[in-house]
Order: C-alpha cells, then structure tokens, then sequence
C-alpha cells in the first residue's frame, strides 16, 4: 500500500532537512569547496542521487530560498502600515517564530554564501529574484505599478539596510540580529536621522 500523502510529504522534508544539517557541519568542519556530494550523502545515509533529487546543485544546499514565509508576513501585516513598517513586522514575525538552531543554520549559510566566491557569484540570482518580489509585494500594498519610482526607491532601501546588516552579521555572529533588523528598519522608517556627536546642532 502506498503512503499517505501527508505522511510522504512529512518523510520527504525530514530527508531534506537531514542532508542539509549533514551538508553544514561538513561545510563548517572541512571546508565548502573540500567537501564533495558524494561525502554529504554518506554522512546523510542516502545515495548522492537522492541529494541531487532534493538539491539541483551543490550550490542549493546553501542557497535555500527564504523569500516564502516572508511574503505571506508581509501580505499578512496591517493595511494601515506604511512599507518600511510592514516589512519590518513582517521580519519580526518570521524571525520570532524561528528556533534557535534554525537561525544559527541561517547565520551559517549567510556566512558561506558571503565568504565562498562561487556561492556569492550563485547568489546573485537569488537576491535579483528576492529584490523584485519585494517591489511587486509593497507595490501591491500601495495599489502602485511595480515600476513606479517610489516602489522602486523604498525597496532599494529596504534591500540596502538589510544586506549591509547582513555583512555585519556575518561578521559578528553574536550580534542580536532580530533587534538589529528591528533598529535597522526603525532608523530607515525615521528617515534615516545621523544624530550628531556632543549633541551639537547642524550648521
């Protein structure tokens, strides 16, 4: 008898999910461009056949798509909210309901992905793809054209702060980086104030 298709589905994102831990811990023990598939799917116990079911290339195993949960948070905030303000509920939302190994897991694939050349030229792809979805979500929300130039600015601010924290984050992996996001997010919706130093006024 064939299984149920809940319970396939469920076995199917178990095996997923078990050849990217394996995958990471070699990553992290040995080295990205070391570690071979043949290597990952041993560690995993499946055939490299069934990593490549799961994961086209190597390069996916890093490269997970994230861009999902976040979209449906979006969609979901307030109407009331302005766009630098639902992205930054709909950030929190996806980041509060992360465990902590799943955001330690994230901070290891950001920091591949920022310190191995063939996954940053692969990642590119990745972040033009997350960069329009953004635009045509918050176009969405205001009842604007994708290409108008007010869209195109806010997301290309959303997008800056956001990777620029991401290169600290890398960096720095004990940063708080929910309360980063949020501070972040908070400067760019103030308008992105520079408070001055002596708390002298401007000229």
């Amino acid at each position: 008898m064939s299984e149920p298709g809940g319970l396939r589905e469920r076995k199917k994102a178990r095996t997923r999910a078990l050849i990217q831990k394996e995958a990471l811990r070699l990553f992290r023990e040995q080295g990205y461009t070391a570690t071979t598939v043949e290597q990952i799917a041993e560690a995993a116990e499946v055939a490299p056949s069934t990593v490549f079911r799961y994961f086209a290339t190597k390069e996916d195993l890093v490269l997970i798509d994230q861009y999902p949960p976040f979209a449906e948070a979006l969609r979901a905030a307030p109407p009331e909210l302005g766009p630098v303000q639902a992205v930054r509920a709909a950030l929190k939302q996806v980041l509060d309901t992360q465990t902590p190994q799943e955001r330690a897991d994230g901070l290891e694939r950001e920091r591949l992905m920022f310190t191995v050349p063939e996954l940053w030229t692969a990642s590119q792809e990745n972040i033009r793809r997350v960069l329009a979805d953004l635009r045509d979500e918050l176009a969405a929300r205001e009842g604007r054209a994708p290409g108008d130039p007010e869209i195109r600015n806010v997301t290309g601010a959303v997008t800056g702060v956001l990777v620029a924290l991401w290169f600290d984050w890398a960096a720095d992996p004990g940063m708080d980086v929910l309360a980063a996001f949020d501070q972040a997010l908070a400067h760019l919706d103030a308008g992105l104030p520079i408070a001055r130093q002596g708390g002298g006024e401007p000229g």
